[in-house]
């Protein structure tokens, strides 16, 4: 299972001309990838690593000034910030051939979505507000990276 994840301090998801997923307040967004042989297992480790993952800025206290508490990061546990978990098939794409991706290290659908599903009631079960895209579907996903900070995760 491989992760991107983002520091947003904004982000939506649009189908069809609808939104159907966005962070109401900076969090993350984690596009996830789906390949063979991925697990329950590794779908509930990296759920716990991005929850408490220390990547976030605190919030500023009154008589601070922005940036003073850079090394103390803090992560979506800490400050309940909002994660926006969105299935990601190309990020298994194999492009050392030719000009045209390979997809066949993407799990199919019927595997993909229920580990992505379990991603998701992971995060939830810890008591995150999480939104998501919809699985399969032609999305448009647009986010303002905050720092930026942009993160590989796999299991």
């Amino acid at each position: 299972m491989r992760m991107v994840v983002q520091r947003a301090s904004r982000a939506e998801v649009v189908v069809a001309g609808n939104v159907v997923g966005s962070l109401p307040r900076p969090g993350l967004v984690v596009l996830v990838g789906v390949t063979h042989g991925d697990t329950l297992a590794q779908a509930e480790k990296l759920a716990g690593k991005i929850w408490r993952l220390r990547i976030l800025e605190p919030e500023t206290r009154p008589g601070d000034e922005a940036g003073d508490h850079r090394s103390e990061a803090v992560s979506c546990s800490d400050i309940d910030a909002p994660l926006l978990i969105i299935s990601q098939f190309t990020l298994y794409a194999d492009t050392r051939k030719g000009r045209r991706p390979s997809w066949s290290a993407a799990a199919p659908g019927p595997v993909a979505e229920p580990l992505v599903d379990h991603v998701v009631e992971t995060l939830r079960g810890f008591g995150a507000h999480v939104e998501t895209g919809i699985f399969g579907a032609m999305m448009e996903v647009s986010l303002t990276n905050d720092g930026p900070v942009t993160l590989i995760l796999e299991e």
